[in-house]
């Protein structure tokens, strides 16, 4: 199947992919975004692909209530918004303008769409609200109350919004999530056992999760350049009206949950998907300790085709740390991705119906569809090069897309 030629409304699914290109760090890299159609009677696929000038640090996608326009977030400094079908450039602004930031990596990662017109984000250290018509007279809303706020979403009855918390490079490890009362207009912080980047809501009530995200400062204090952690990660479900965790799973550090990324709810389990091990994690709501994994890692075969991204992603990590001085970040990673050299899965969305399972790997530079529960894979497709999207980007060079979070259109 080649590039979209079709109409989009020819395809119920619409997968949209933030792209940040094929650095090991997608914190720094380009700045993109890949829409996969799909239809699952026929089979059929098509797919566009779009990199933006003049911005970095491309990670995560979320699109308006009425599925017109999209943002990108990223880590550098800049509102980007884009028409869903064309995945044209709308509009931008520098955030700086806004407000001040203390790192280059405290950008406007994510935002939470409060109507079609709407949305509030992060800057600075307060909450801000913007009208898309208007966007340089944004309303501040108040303090997060957080070193690095980052993951965001409006709970069930649209009063609180939650988000996770990034380690800030000067402030050191974060441990905390934050609620803000839209109502009132209060924060609250809740600290936590563990840095907890990523956060999904509860489908009816005023509850939501946070994921840990464990790594550790290079060199004992760069918390910029951190380097993956093999140690236990934990699930913790919260009530977001008086900040309270409810229940909590723990991992030990041999189970591959690892460097999460995409979450999502089924009526059944809580999903996410992990671009250190490579895997998909399913927690059962029920007990809260049961659960499941796809494995995505790949064996001997895929690992040698993608010899490109395996020395590319060893060539990066030798930038952030030295192998002597931090052989055991190198161990650890190596524990952490069960012995490849590649990074994995960075998006995984579930279809409205919970028929369907998207994700996109990052490493193999691959969609797959799953069916949903049973998880067996209904279509894999290998992605194009990076080389067709930049010029002069030699073939050697790593073809890595550069997979991060996703947002799914799923038939109304």
């Amino acid at each position: 199947m080649t590039p979209l030629t079709t109409l989009p409304h020819e395809y119920p699914y619409a997968f949209h992919i933030a792209l940040d290109g094929n650095g090991l760090n997608g914190l720094e890299g380009r700045a993109g975004v890949c829409v996969f159609r799909y239809d699952p009677a026929t089979g059929r696929y098509a797919y566009k692909i779009e990199y933006y000038d003049g911005i970095a640090g491309g990670h995560a996608v979320s699109v308006s209530p009425d599925r017109s326009l999209g943002f990108l977030g990223n880590t550098g400094q800049h509102l980007l918004f884009y028409d869903t079908t064309a995945l044209a450039e709308t509009d931008r602004l520098s955030t700086l303008r806004i407000e001040p930031t203390d790192s280059s990596i405290k950008g406007t990662t994510h935002i939470a769409w409060l109507g079609n017109q709407e949305i509030v984000g992060a800057i600075g250290e307060h909450l801000w609200r913007f009208d898309i018509d208007q966007l340089g007279r944004p309303e501040r809303l108040g303090p997060h109350g957080l070193k690095l706020p980052h993951a965001m979403k409006t709970t069930a009855s649209g009063r609180y919004l939650v988000y996770g918390g990034m380690d800030h490079p000067g402030r050191g490890e974060a441990r905390e999530v934050g609620i803000f009362d839209l109502r009132t207009g209060t924060a609250r912080r809740v600290d936590l056992p563990a840095t907890c980047w990523h956060v999904a809501v509860h489908p009816r009530e005023d509850r939501f999760y946070a994921l840990s995200f464990r790594v550790l400062p290079q060199e004992g204090h760069d918390w910029h350049e951190w380097a993956m952690a093999y140690l236990k990660e934990y699930v913790f479900e919260i009530d977001a009206e008086h900040g309270q965790v409810l229940r909590h799973w723990t991992a030990p550090r041999e189970t591959p949950a690892h460097i999460n990324s995409d979450v999502c709810v089924s009526d059944r389990e809580l999903i996410y998907c992990n671009g250190g091990s490579g895997t998909i994690v399913m927690i059962d709501l029920d007990d809260f300790s049961t659960h499941r994994i796809i494995d995505e890692r790949p064996g001997l075969p895929e690992q040698l085709l993608a010899g490109r991204q395996a020395m590319h992603q060893v060539t990066d990590a030798f930038t952030r740390g030295s192998p002597a001085a931090s052989s055991r970040h190198f161990l650890a990673a190596l524990r952490v991705s069960r012995g490849t050299l590649l990074d994995s899965v960075y998006a995984c969305q579930l279809s409205a119906d919970q028929s369907l399972l998207f994700t996109a790997n990052r490493g193999l530079n691959t969609v797959t569809v799953y069916d949903y529960p049973a998880n067996t894979v209904r279509q894999r497709v290998r992605m194009p090069q990076l080389q067709q999207y930049v010029d002069g980007l030699p073939w050697r060079h790593d073809p890595r897309l550069g997979f991060h979070h996703s947002t799914l259109i799923s038939p109304a």
